[in-house]
């Protein structure tokens, strides 16, 4: 197994750790978590470690892409679990977000929902020998799905301190782009979808 493709399992290892550490009954245990206050921004010290171990594993992803393409070390394993190992991460950490009540549900019910069509789009098109390049679109949901679980975890900081709601603003705005993303991903394979052989 190539380098890559380890960092990718990695990815998908540090997952189940950032949910037990965000979960983990600290004050049941007898233990008491740390916060900090910045301003008059209450921010538990479990966010930033959870924080901490979603920064790491967001990096593992730009890193065996990297060395992916540069080295020429794609391959097919790569290609199905880099994908998954990234949804995975993102959409438990929106879980958790929603199990505590810190965001409402309808934006991740359309994010997960259209990761679920765009994987079926793709899927069907593959059958027919076509692969469906990640567009503009879906990495801008990335990067806007990435950014959002770092506000929350942060509780809005900066923002917060100026009273604007920024990582509601992201988090529907990556529900939005999601939306849009998997139009287009429908749009461009569904002549597959639709054909009547």
């Amino acid at each position: 197994m190539n380098l890559p493709n380890k960092l990718t399992i990695a990815r998908m290892v540090m997952i189940p750790v950032i949910i037990l550490v965000y979960l983990f009954p600290y004050t049941a245990c007898g233990i008491q978590p740390s916060h900090l206050m910045v301003g008059s921004v209450d921010l538990s010290v479990i966010n930033i470690i959870v924080l901490l171990l979603y920064v790491l594993a967001a990096i593992t992803d730009a890193i065996d892409g990297h060395i992916a393409r540069s080295r020429n070390m794609i391959t097919t394993f790569g290609k199905f679990a880099d994908p998954i190992a990234d949804k995975l991460l993102t959409t438990s950490m929106f879980l958790l977000f929603v199990s505590r009540g810190i965001i409402p549900v309808v934006p991740v019910i359309i994010m997960v929902a259209r990761d679920t069509i765009v994987d079926g789009c793709r899927m069907v098109a593959a059958t027919n020998g076509k692969v469906v390049a990640a567009g503009m679109m879906g990495k801008l949901k990335t990067v806007l799905q990435m950014v959002t679980v770092a506000l929350v975890l942060l509780n809005n900081l900066p923002f917060e301190l100026i009273g604007l709601p920024m990582s509601d603003i992201l988090l529907w705005m990556a529900a939005l782009v999601s939306m849009i993303s998997g139009i287009q991903y429908f749009n461009m394979t569904k002549e597959d979808i639709m054909e009547s052989k």
